[in-house]
């Protein structure tokens, strides 16, 4: 191997990764397009589960019946 083939080899691996570093830029950016203009396709519908948060009192509950029960292991 002479000096002018690892040149060139040098030269396309570093060409090679910029070119996918500017093809994953590109996705990420369309991607980000298409989540902000369109809505997701949905291809299967998972609504039969209520969707809900705990209410303030219901984490405090929760936290207080925890550290109950921490208190009582030791």
């Amino acid at each position: 191997m002479d000096v002018d083939n690892a040149a060139e080899i040098l030269a396309g691996s570093i060409l090679t990764g910029l070119a996918l570093i500017i093809v994953v830029i590109t996705i990420v950016i369309i991607n980000n397009i298409f989540s902000k203009y369109w809505k997701p396709i949905q291809w299967m519908k998972y609504d039969y589960m209520p969707k809900r948060f705990a209410s303030q009192e219901e984490l405090n509950s929760m936290t207080s019946t925890n550290e109950e029960k921490t208190t009582q292991v030791k």
